[in-house]
Formats: structure tokens, C-alpha cells, sequence
């Protein structure tokens, strides 16, 4: 198609450890804490369900809720997650519900609710909320994906003890939270409150989880309270080495079919995109460099929360339609980034936003541009690669070459397809 660059599509090659057998997993990590010199038969065990789209989570959840039924405990659900769901009981539940985390399929009851308990003040002087379901029960078990966080950097950056914070905080202490990283540090903050929940909210363990690039689950790892921060270090250098990245780091245009909250805290991973540390472009030392990010949709999953649609440059008209607004301020507003709710220029077509995108690249011409298109930042195994990599990707042993050169396939209105329907 004249004017705009041609397309092969590669497959990448990651590394991919896997747990073959996720129930089996559970309960043999979950024998090794001996539990049942703690947990007593009646007692009440609340075990945390976040917002992400963790691959296995219902059937992780239901090997948990198992593992204490057997012990004779009676086990349930907490949604844990800030202003997820539009912050109302109703809308988080229906958030778990939609990844397959029911009653009826893990066998416990689920209770959701936004109030909290105010546990104590930490050393710098804000309060501890956690969540009151979750502070009644004799037992808490933290359940969560270990990855890196979409804003932040240190040893401990998205995990178990973000989970002890804003998930069991819910809205109240994720606004808290958020407004505290103004005058203190990520891991000031997360060690400080972490620390008083496992002292203070009967933690009895945590349940990491570590995704392939292949957005399988790699890794499930029970850990011991006290053990917490110290196995957290760990995974996460795990976590970072096994996750998946964009094959070339000089990117003029990254067309994206999708973003949510079930793919990222951030709708899209500012991991992935280079966007970390400016919502606009790579810094200095920052790979890749995206000069151009359009968002063509938005998750099923993420109820029409569209955060991180600030990150683009350009989206499809119809996103904006489906964008429920309140709760994407909601969240932005929770979490302290306002700029991820503001939106981009919008176009109806996909012809539309590649005349004016493929435009503002600088001088290279636009069938010459260095376009990506990827259906989300968590699915990277195949990418859509324009011409300009061709060369390079046929000489790399990380990328297999699939199809030849080929026209970007817009149909008669102007719409490109996705890129999993698209061979």
C-alpha cells in the first residue's frame, strides 16, 4: 500500500520456565510452611484476589482455599485492590468474577467491601488502612504476581508487600499511600507499611506467583511472613529477567490493540513501552524509545477503566467511547497520575491516525518508518514489524521470521484488524 510501510511478522524467543501442574504446585510450596501449627480448625482464613490479569489465578486461588479447608480452617475471598471496580464492593467483585475467581469455582465465599480498618500510624505519620473483612479473620494469606512496577524502581517494586498495601488498603489507603510518595520514597513507604501489617494483621503467608514471557506461569513460591521482603528481592530479579520485550529498541510508531487494567496497573507496561519515568518518551539510559503510541482499544476485562491512555499519543474515536470516565480519573486521581487519564488525539479510522502518526516521525519517509504493532504489552511472542527491521530480523538467532513482506491490510473504511486475527 503506498505511503505506508510494509509488515512481516516474528516470533520471539524467550526463555520459558513453566509450573506444570498449578494446584499440585500450591499445595506442595504451601505443606512446606507447616501451617497446621498455626491454623486452627473454625478459624477464618481471608486470602487476597487482586485486580491484574494473573495467568491461572482462579485455579491458584482454589488450590489455596483447599489447602486450609483441609486443615479444617474456613477460607475466603478478598478482592484487594485500590480504586479498582470503580471503588465499589460490587464493581470489584465483579472485577475477580470476570477472571473466573467465583464462588461456586473456588469453593469459598467471596466477601468484598471498601471499608477499612485504621491499624496505626506508621513512623512518618500516616495512617494503616486495611481491609475489614481481611482484618476480622484470624489469618490473612497474600496472594500476588511478583513484576516490576510500572512506576517505580527498587529491590521490591510490584508484588506481595504493594499487595499488603494497596490492595488490602483499598481506596482509602491507596490515596493515602499515593499522596505520602510526594514527600517519601516507594520503599520507604512499602517497608513501613508492609512491615506494620505483618506485624500487626496476622499475615500467616504470601503467595508469589512469577510469569514467563509468554505470560505463563513460571514460578509459584508459599512464603513465610518474616520471609516476605527478603524472597520479594529475589523473584523480582527472576521476574525481570524472564519478562518479555519489544524485539528492536528504536521504535517511530507502536501500534497497540489493546490496553486494561488487566493487562497493567498503567493499562499499558511502561516497562515495555519505555515509558517509566515520562509518559512521553524514553529518558536518558531507557530502552526502547517510542516516539509514537497509538492505542486502538480496551480490554473486555477492564470495564471501560482506559488509565494509562495518557501514555499515547493518538487512539481510535471508539475508545473514547467506551472510556468510563469517572473511573479512569478515579484511578488516576488514587494513584497520583493524573496524566495517565488524559486523553490523546483521536481519530475514527486507522488510516486516519497513520496519515497524520507516520507524519510527526521527522524526516524519514512514512513507507520507510520503524512501525510495531502488538496486540498488548503482556502478549509479545509474535509482533507485526515493518520493513525497516526485515534485514536485521532475518540475521537474529532471538526472532523467527514468519511470513514475507506484506501490506498493512486496511479494509475499504479504514480499520486495520487485530493482530491475532490477522495471517
Amino acid at each position: 500500500m503506498p505511503g505506508y510501510p510494509q509488515m512481516f511478522r516474528v516470533r520471539q524467543k524467550f526463555a520459558a520456565p513453566r509450573v506444570a501442574d498449578i494446584a499440585e504446585t500450591v499445595e506442595t510450596e504451601l505443606s512446606k510452611l507447616n501451617l497446621r501449627q498455626k491454623v486452627r480448625p473454625g478459624q477464618a482464613v481471608a486470602i487476597t484476589a487482586g485486580s491484574r490479569g494473573v495467568a491461572n489465578i482462579a485455579v491458584i486461588l482454589r488450590a489455596i482455599v483447599r489447602h486450609f479447608q483441609n486443615l479444617g480452617a474456613e477460607p475466603f475471598i478478598v478482592p484487594a485492590m485500590g480504586s479498582h471496580g470503580g471503588a465499589t464492593a460490587e464493581g470489584q467483585r465483579a472485577v475477580i468474577e470476570s477472571y473466573g475467581v467465583t464462588e461456586s469455582f473456588v469453593g469459598c465465599p467471596i466477601r468484598s467491601s471498601m471499608e477499612t480498618v485504621v491499624v496505626c500510624q506508621t513512623a512518618e505519620g500516616f495512617p494503616v488502612h486495611f481491609d475489614r473483612h481481611a482484618f476480622q479473620a484470624d489469618h490473612v494469606v497474600v496472594c500476588n504476581r511478583i513484576k516490576p512496577h510500572t512506576r517505580f524502581v527498587g529491590d521490591i517494586e510490584s508484588g506481595l508487600m504493594k499487595m499488603m498495601l494497596i490492595g488490602l488498603g483499598k481506596c482509602a489507603g491507596a490515596t493515602i499511600y499515593h499522596r505520602a510518595i510526594q514527600d517519601y520514597s516507594f520503599g520507604q513507604i512499602i517497608r513501613s507499611v508492609a512491615g506494620e501489617v505483618i506485624r500487626r494483621c496476622r499475615i500467616v503467608a504470601g503467595v508469589a506467583i512469577v510469569e514467563n514471557a509468554f505470560d505463563q506461569t513460571a514460578r509459584i513460591e508459599a512464603i513465610a511472613p518474616e520471609d516476605i521482603e527478603s524472597r520479594e528481592k529475589e523473584l523480582l530479579r527472576l521476574a525481570k529477567q524472564w519478562m518479555a520485550r519489544l524485539p528492536f529498541s528504536q521504535v517511530d510508531v507502536l501500534l497497540i490493540d489493546e490496553i486494561g487494567k488487566d493487562i497493567s496497573g498503567t493499562g499499558l507496561d511502561t516497562n515495555v513501552v519505555g515509558r517509566k519515568f515520562d509518559d512521553h518518551k524514553a529518558v536518558e539510559g531507557e530502552v526502547p524509545k517510542v516516539k509514537i503510541i497509538v492505542v486502538r482499544g480496551l480490554t473486555k476485562a477492564t470495564h471501560g477503566n482506559a488509565v494509562g491512555l495518557g501514555c499515547a499519543e493518538f487512539c481510535k474515536s471508539q475508545v473514547l467511547r467506551e472510556m468510563d470516565v469517572l473511573a479512569t480519573r478515579l484511578n488516576a486521581i488514587t494513584a497520583s497520575h493524573l496524566a495517565a487519564a488524559m486523553t490523546p488525539l483521536d481519530y475514527e479510522t486507522d488510516r486516519e491516525i497513520l496519515d497524520v502518526a507516520l507524519g510527526t516521525i521527522g524526516l524519514v519517509e512514512p513507507a520507510n518508518a520503524r512501525l510495531l504493532w502488538i496486540s498488548n504489552t503482556l502478549e509479545l511472542a509474535e509482533i507485526e514489524c515493518s520493513a525497516a527491521y526485515f534485514e536485521e530480523a532475518r540475521h537474529r538467532d532471538d526472532l523467527e521470521v514468519l511470513t514475507p513482506l506484506r501490506d498493512l491490510p486496511l479494509d475499504a473504511h479504514g480499520h486495520l484488524p487485530t493482530v491475532k486475527s490477522w495471517r
